[in-house]
C-alpha cells in the first residue's frame, strides 16, 4: 500500500522556502520523495539550499510581490519538472514594531504586497499548471495575527487577516477544477524571523512561553508537519480551512498566565 504522505513524482513550490518554515517544509516534502523547488528573494541562498536536499532539487530567485518574477518562477518550475503540484506562500517579511502614527505607509503597502498580493499572485499562476491535471494543492501561512490584533503590528494583522480571507475565496473558487487551498496559523515558532525582534526587545520569549498553554515556542518541524498533512490524500476533503499550530494560543482566553513554566 502506498503511504498517504508519499510524494514521490510530486512537485513542490515553497517561497521563502530557505530558511525557517519554509525551509522546515522543503525538507519534509523532500523527505517524502518529491521535488521541491525553493524561492527566495536571495537566489544565492535559494541555490545553496535547494543543494542541501540532493540532486533533482532547484532553488530559484524570486520577489513574489513582482507578478512578471512570479510568472519566471513557475515558467522555470514547470520547464524543470514538467508539472506543479502543491504551492506553499511562506513568504514574508517583517513588520514595524512602532506607533502607529509613526507607521510608514510605503512600509505598511510594501508588507501587504509580499504577503497577500505575493501570496495570490504565486497561487493564482501555480492554478494555472494545476488545473491543467486536473488537481493540486495550495497553502497559505498566515499566523494567529489572522485571528486577532497584534498592537501596533498593523501591516502584519491586516495581511494575516487578509491570507485567511484570500484562502477561503480561492477554495471555493477552484474546488471544481480539483485545486484545494488552505491555510495554516502558526504561533510563535522558534526560528530566525523572530530573533531580532527579541533581540530588540520587542517580543519576550519567556512570557511567549507562558502564554501558550503548551508552555513553548513551536519549532518549524511542526509547521512543516501540517504542510504535509494538508498537502496530503488524508485531507481529501480539507479545503478553505485555517488549520492552527500555536500550541493553543489562540484557545486561551484567560487572564492569567496559560502555562507555568
Amino acid at each position: 500500500m502506498t503511504s498517504d504522505t508519499d510524494f514521490t513524482g510530486q512537485v513542490v513550490l515553497i517561497t521563502g522556502g530557505a530558511s525557517g518554515i519554509g525551509w522546515a517544509g522543503a525538507l519534509a516534502f523532500a523527505e517524502r520523495g518529491a521535488k521541491v523547488a525553493i524561492a527566495d528573494l536571495n537566489s544565492d541562498f535559494a541555490k545553496e539550499r535547494a543543494a542541501e536536499l540532493g540532486a533533482g532539487h532547484i532553488g530559484i530567485g524570486c520577489d513574489v510581490a513582482d507578478e512578471a518574477a512570479v510568472d519566471r518562477l513557475v515558467t522555470e518550475v514547470v520547464g524543470a519538472f514538467g508539472r506543479l503540484d502543491v504551492a506553499v506562500n511562506c513568504a514574508g517579511i517583517r513588520d514595524q514594531f512602532v506607533p502607529t502614527v509613526e507607521q510608514s505607509g510605503k512600509d505598511f503597502a510594501r508588507l501587504l504586497d509580499i504577503h497577500v498580493t505575493g501570496s495570490f499572485q504565486i497561487a493564482k499562476r501555480a492554478a494555472v499548471e494545476m488545473m491543467k491535471n486536473g488537481h493540486g494543492v495550495v497553502i497559505n501561512i498566515s499566523s494567529i495575527a489572522g485571528f486577532g490584533a497584534l498592537p501596533r503590528r498593523n501591516a502584519y494583522t491586516a495581511a494575516k487577516h487578509g491570507l485567511i480571507g484570500l484562502t477561503k475565496a480561492l477554495a471555493c473558487d477552484w474546488a471544481q477544477d480539483g485545486i484545494r487551498v488552505n491555510a495554516i496559523a502558526p504561533g510563535y515558532v522558534d526560528t530566525p524571523f523572530i530573533q531580532p525582534s527579541i533581540q530588540e526587545g520587542n517580543l519576550d520569549p519567556d512570557a511567549l512561553r507562558r502564554r501558550t498553554p503548551m508552555g513553548a515556542l513551536l519549532q518549524p518541524v511542526e509547521i512543516a508537519n501540517a504542510m504535509i498533512f494538508l498537502a496530503s490524500p488524508l485531507a481529501r476533503m480539507v479545503t478553505g480551512t485555517v488549520l492552527p499550530v500555536d500550541g493553543g494560543y489562540t484557545a486561551y482566553a484567560g487572564a492569567t498566565d496559560a502555562a507555568i513554566l
